[in-house]
């Protein structure tokens, strides 16, 4: 079943140099002619072929080798979408916009809708639309809370390129409010679109660390955010600009999240342009349905069983440590966006965020420091969607992952770190779909997690 193509071309002031980079209609014609199609292994003998087609920094780990991949068929059309999903998309059309905050409204009244389910925006032009590219960012959010809540045991890398430095076993929980399917809907008396919870396991100095984040629908309340150190012993509140920095001393953000985690209103948003890029996808996504079960209290568990994703897992790789080696690489339509935090505080002065045109699943989130220099690239999975069966016979579409992949490259200082990664053990949580008791995510007892 078919997605919703969208057609239109704007040049944003400030980014010509970023444009130019992903203008690549030329380009991707003499690059198929000359043998970049799927079956076509990326590497630094051909890594020329793909040039406009990549961000000049993953780029370069192609020409130099530390990076290759095979490219695979995705066209467009074949993705699976709920089809009630698809329905309620489709009964948005011409019902809303966004305010000047950035904030979606419905059009006949001027209010913000108290739930949204679906894409709220079907049809997208952005030569025609001044508002386009954060409407295009909320389709991107949408689209990704109506995986649904979860719960994921993961493994952080802080990784340089010969090898980890450091790893640390993170137990991260998300609720969605806003996006769900009608079986899934909470009550929402505070208004808020998610709430987050993120707790250290291991090593041990970590053991205990735990971070809670409110964020709320209402475009004028900024994230309520809280920490737990267990040397402390006391919760204390920070401020939302701290979800630019670096977790846990990483190159990650807390706002990096799955692709970019930042509330849309704290950002000046405009559109870039239309392009095309390879992007990193789960090719097993496209083969087979992953093993998959459902919990006694409710919710998928996805199972992997292969853990060897990335470099310094995989036995003679001789790339960089971070390069996605279990990955690949398929020829996508983009969105090119940017947003640029209101609060001076905030940690990066740009962000450009690749969003595919088809299935708003994020490719390429780059990151500008305020003087314009460019200094962190996050580089995630796309997958296709498979469709199960519940216990009553209710069919519901998920992503069909088989691994995961999320890595923040610091470009400046050579190294990387990684998320999403499973950790080794038996029957660990990689949860969608599931649901939390009524106090789980209460800043008054977030020091529980330290116990």
């Amino acid at each position: 079943m078919r997605g919703y193509p969208n057609v239109g071309y704007l040049l944003a002031a400030g980014a010509i140099l970023s444009a130019a980079v992903f203008s690549p209609t030329a380009l991707n014609a003499a690059a198929e002619e000359n043998g970049l199609r799927p079956g076509t292994v990326l590497s630094k003998e051909n890594a020329h072929l793909a040039e406009g087609l990549l961000p000049p920094e993953v780029l370069r780990h192609y020409r130099e080798g530390h990076y290759q991949n095979k490219i695979i068929d995705w066209p467009e059309g074949i993705y699976r979408w709920d089809p009630q999903f698809l329905a309620a998309t489709e009964a948005k059309r011409g019902r809303y916009t966004v305010s000047e905050e950035g904030t979606i409204i419905e059009i006949a009244t001027g209010q913000q809708p108290p739930f949204v389910y679906g894409l709220p925006f079907p049809t997208i032009e952005p030569a025609q639309d001044p508002k386009a590219a954060i409407k295009i960012l909320w389709n991107f959010f949408y689209q990704y809370w109506n995986e649904g809540s979860s719960h994921n045991l993961v493994l952080l890398a802080w990784v340089r390129p010969g090898g980890v430095d450091r790893e640390a076993i993170q137990d991260v929980y998300f609720q969605y409010y806003d996006g769900q399917d009608p079986d899934y809907r909470l009550p929402n008396p505070n208004n808020f679109s998610m709430q987050f919870v993120s707790v250290s396991t291991s090593p041990a100095d970590l053991h205990g660390t735990a971070s809670l984040t409110w964020r709320y629908r209402d475009p004028l309340k900024r994230d309520s955010n809280w920490a737990y150190v267990p040397a402390l012993r006391r919760v204390r509140a920070v401020s939302p600009a701290n979800r630019s920095d670096g977790f846990l001393g990483s190159d990650m953000s807390q706002d990096d999240g799955p692709f970019f985690d930042g509330k849309p209103e704290d950002f000046t948003w405009s559109f870039v342009s239309e392009s095309e890029t390879l992007r990193i996808v789960d090719p097993e996504s496209f083969e087979r349905m992953p093993e998959r079960r459902w919990l006694p209290e409710g919710g998928w568990r996805t199972v992997w069983t292969n853990l060897q994703v990335v470099g310094f897992q995989t036995p003679d790789w001789k790339g960089v440590a971070w390069a996605p080696v279990r990955a690949a690489l398929a020829k996508r339509k983009v969105w090119v966006i940017q947003g640029v935090p209101k609060d001076r505080y905030y940690l990066f002065g740009r962000i450009e965020l690749y969003i595919d045109k088809e299935t708003y699943q994020g490719a390429w989130n780059r990151k500008f420091g305020w003087n314009g220099e460019h200094v962190n690239t996050l580089q995630v999975i796309a997958y296709q969607r498979d469709k199960n069966s519940r216990p009553d016979g209710k069919i519901e579409y998920q992503w069909s992952s088989h691994f995961s992949f999320q890595c923040a490259e610091n470009v400046k200082l050579n190294r990387a770190t990684i998320a999403g990664l499973q950790p080794p053990g038996k029957d660990v949580p990689n949860d969608r779909k599931v649901r939390f008791p009524a106090n789980f995510f209460d800043s008054a007892t977030l020091n529980r997690f330290g116990k």
